[in-house]
């Protein structure tokens, strides 16, 4: 009737790690330079905040709109633990496309989180 579960006897291993990863960012396609990004992984309320982020609803006028934007500006602000060379937040609304679109690559992807949800309330 009722199975008996597993209780976990380490919490620790219920938290995020401290620890940042660690990511070489090509700079240009044809350099042998690359930018250093620490990653960190985030709680399960910052990827919460990372996908309300993404929502904009106008209760008087009855619209949601998607803005990944936003939730991009999000991440980058709560997930990118330090790079090197040391850059700013401007500065990283500021890199080339080819330096950005790998460290979106990078990024923890909030939506694989939910896609996950779905698979299990399925069964």
């Amino acid at each position: 009737m009722f199975e008996e579960k597993k209780v976990v006897v380490n919490k620790d291993s219920l938290f995020v790690s401290q620890e940042s990863d660690l990511h070489y960012v090509k700079v240009a396609p044809d350099s042998d330079e690359y930018l250093k990004v620490w990653i960190k992984q985030p709680t399960w309320l910052e990827i919460e905040k990372a996908m309300n982020s993404v929502m904009n609803v106008d209760a008087k006028n009855r619209t949601m709109d998607l803005d990944l934007n936003s939730m991009y500006r999000y991440m980058i602000e709560n997930f990118i633990d330090k790079t090197e060379p040391n850059l700013s937040s401007i500065d990283m609304l500021r890199l080339s496309p080819y330096v950005g679109n790998q460290i979106k690559d990078i990024l923890p992807n909030p939506f694989e989180d939910l896609q996950g949800d779905e698979v299990k309330n399925e069964e």
